[in-house]
């Protein structure tokens, strides 16, 4: 059986009257691609920001490589969070910055590593992600695609054990998007890291995913393999894989 990566047990999280998350159990195996799909406003922010300890769970417990993360300090936090590689959906990449400076960043903030060292660690990165020779390019130079694969590039640098897709197909072309996912599948398989991939878009996430859950009104109504979404009887799982406007969700629940 494989270790797991992330695990969490009932977590529960309000905010003044409003329940968002309503017992969250889940877990995450080291070294599997996780697709977290629900509409916008099921939650799914919420819980990313719990599992990265930027919000702290009303009750329950989350553990992340074996470590329960719930009560530590700020500082015992930061580094938890330096476990964790994250591509955020607008790639929220320095416009100001070169590729090069925007890919080191980490480096300039937690090590003393020498301006050539950080080149070449990220001309090699850049490598990786299928892009090379534009470390002096601006993001606002690069297509949607290619800022993706920059974004990418800036979470993996570090070798964190987790990375954490946050709509990372959004925003670009259907061709940029069949390139993104066979990067992510790539990486997966060279790197041996585990994969969190958080999306709408349930077509794509079949093409990556070795598990997926299904986050519906602040709890996880669904999981499992790929094969299980495709056989569903479920109705909920099933109206929102048709994207019917009719059917067990209501209005309030996406």
């Amino acid at each position: 059986m494989n270790k797991e990566m992330i695990k969490l047990n009932d977590v529960k999280r309000s905010f003044g009257e409003k329940s968002v998350l309503k017992g969250v159990k889940l877990k995450v195996n080291k070294g599997e691609t996780f697709l977290l799909i629900g509409r916008s406003g099921a939650g799914k922010t919420v819980l990313l920001k719990t599992i990265l300890g930027l919000l702290r769970p009303d009750s329950g417990t989350i553990f992340i490589d074996g470590q329960e993360i719930t009560q530590l300090t700020k500082a015992k936090l930061e580094k938890i969070r330096l476990k964790f590689g994250l591509v955020f959906q607008n790639s929220a990449l320095f416009d100001f910055l070169t590729v090069w400076e925007n890919v080191s960043f980490f480096f300039k903030q937690h090590t003393k590593m020498s301006r050539r060292e950080m080149r070449k660690k990220v001309t090699q990165t850049l490598a990786l992600v299928g892009l090379s020779g534009i470390e002096d390019a601006y993001p606002y130079e690069l297509s949607g695609g290619m800022r993706k694969r920059v974004a990418i590039a800036r979470a993996i640098i570090y070798d964190p054990k987790i990375i954490i897709y946050d709509e990372p197909t959004t925003g670009i072309d259907p061709i940029a998007v069949d390139k993104i996912v066979s990067l992510i599948k790539d990486l997966h398989n060279r790197l041996s890291i585990t994969s969190v991939v958080v999306t709408h878009d349930l077509e794509t996430g079949l093409k990556i995913a070795d598990r997926i859950a299904f986050l519906l009104g602040g709890e996880i109504i669904f999981e499992g393999k790929s094969q299980d979404v495709k056989n569903t009887t479920d109705k909920r799982l099933l109206q929102f894989i048709q994207g019917a406007s009719g059917g067990p969700i209501k209005e309030m629940e996406v």
